[in-house]
């Protein structure tokens, strides 16, 4: 068992038991398993052409009328930060605000993007949104259509 035991890789430990070698190694495994995982989809993504879930995703916001939604997705079209934004017209919404039940209607905005660009898309709707807090969320695309998504990629390329 000491010479099992010797051979743990573990500098700290001159004699580690083989249990907490395997623990240990056991831990590291599954702490960087989802960025192996991810490192991995994209690998296969490169390599066979395919999709990788997750890449993209379907922001939505809120906003008070259809004139300041089609302003805010003509400026994030312009950034470069969405490749499509839909405008859906009269969402019902109902929510609480300050303490009290508000019912208004809203415009909803579908903006698909790229999972790496929502923080920054959220941000800059922030900026521009005239709400206190504008409602903006978003959700992964998990599957769609190939060509779509790479008419996504082309449609947020910098100049």
């Amino acid at each position: 068992m000491d010479k099992l035991g010797s051979r743990c890789p573990l500098p700290s430990c001159p004699r580690p038991s083989v249990l907490g070698c395997f623990l240990v190694l056991a831990a590291a495994s599954f702490l960087t398993y989802p960025m192996l995982r991810t490192l991995t989809l994209q690998l296969h993504s490169t390599v066979t052409g395919s999709y990788v879930s997750g890449t993209y995703s379907v922001v939505f916001a809120n906003c008070p009328n259809e004139q300041i939604a089609r302003d805010i997705a003509r400026a994030l079209l312009d950034k470069r930060l969405a490749a499509s934004v839909n405008i859906l017209p009269k969402a019902a919404s109902l929510y609480f605000w300050k303490g009290e039940v508000e019912e208004v209607t809203e415009i909803l905005m579908l903006i698909k993007t790229k999972t790496s660009k929502v923080h920054l898309l959220s941000s800059y709707i922030r900026l521009l949104h005239p709400f206190e807090i504008p409602e903006v969320f978003s959700f992964p695309m998990d599957q769609g259509d190939g060509h779509f998504f790479k008419w996504l990629e082309e449609g947020m390329q910098e100049n």
